[in-house]
């Protein structure tokens, strides 16, 4: 009995098993675009390491050490003892408070004055520019103009604030800037003039994602403009508002230049910082240790206070969701 040849069958192309060339080429291409996303990382992790990462590091283990800027070296090993000097000093305390003071006067009108203007502005069909452009302009300025401006502006007798007080019927005092009642007033003053144009532009972005259909039909259905807001605007912007409100918290606590340069500190040590008492420590007293016991102190009042604003901020949300 015979057999019948078996035929070989023709593999079709989508059968045929693919040439280890092919994967080859594949493979190395893969690594070689790797390489090239390393590279183009390289000098910002250069950075990040080297102005970022290591002198934080730097800073924790220093501020268990007695280093001093007229010695080498991390000096002898003090433990806590920092820790326990910086939280047993009243003016470590009354400089934290002033941050939380500065806090509180900026973020509010920062958040609430930069979503007002930015919904004016969108509401415009023309020279959206222009007020782009006048929001956004001081922020760009540096804090050393920023604050001859406005030391200028609050010059006792003779600035444009004792101008205005005189104008309206008031008689001008010794200066927003010489009371110790004001002073932090008057700073906070000069940071929302110059900062509102990034929280604005934030807004303003925002803004512009949402549909104008969604107006629309709100508007024909018999909506208000405050119930749209209501009911459209803040809704779509609680992402756009849990960052701004974040940032400008963050932005607050790290406040030092403008108290810098306007006040110093003063009167007394009435509008002192946490960041100008630090620098004091620092680079005045020469004890790094100690100044770097005080940073790490701030460091972690700043993720606190982070930390509980997204855990009340994801309370509300699944509040929302659970209604």
């Amino acid at each position: 009995m015979t057999t019948a040849p078996v035929l070989d069958r023709p593999t079709d192309a989508t059968t045929a098993p693919r040439p280890r060339r092919a994967r080859t080429y594949r493979t190395s291409l893969t690594r070689g675009q790797g390489r090239s996303g390393w590279l183009f990382l390289a000098p910002f992790g250069l950075f990040y390491v080297a102005f970022l990462l290591g002198p934080t590091i730097w800073m924790i283990v220093s501020s268990f050490f007695n280093t001093s800027t007229v010695r080498t070296g991390l000096g002898s090993f003090a433990g806590f003892a920092n820790y326990a000097e910086m939280l047993g000093r009243s003016d470590f305390w009354s400089s934290l408070w002033h941050t939380l003071q500065f806090t509180l006067y900026t973020t509010p009108p920062l958040v609430i004055l930069a979503f007002v203007f930015a919904v004016l502005t969108n509401r415009m069909n023309r020279g959206q520019w222009f007020f782009r452009l006048a929001f956004f302009l001081p922020f760009i300025l540096p804090s050393a103009t920023i604050s001859l401006i406005w030391v200028f502006i609050f010059t006792p007798a003779t600035g444009l604030w004792a101008s205005m007080q005189s104008a309206i019927g008031i008689t001008p005092g010794s200066g927003m800037l010489s009371s110790p009642n004001t002073a932090m007033i008057g700073v906070a003053i000069a940071t929302v003039w110059w900062t509102l144009g990034f929280n604005f532009v934030l807004y303003l972005a925002g803004l512009q994602e949402i549909p104008r259909e969604l107006y629309e039909a709100a508007a024909v259905d018999g909506a208000s403009n405050w119930q749209q807001i209501k009911s459209i605007t803040l809704p779509l912007l609680g992402r756009t508002t849990t960052l701004v409100i974040l940032l400008q918290i963050i932005a607050s606590l790290k406040i030092f230049d403008q108290v810098y340069l306007m006040t110093n500190g003063g009167p007394g040590i009435s509008t002192q910082v946490s960041l100008q008492l630090i620098t004091g420590v620092g680079f005045t007293d020469n004890r790094l240790g100690a100044a770097s016991a005080a940073s790490v102190l701030l460091f972690i009042v700043i993720v606190a206070i982070a930390v509980i604003r997204q855990l009340v901020e994801r309370a509300a949300a699944k509040r929302e969701i659970g209604a």
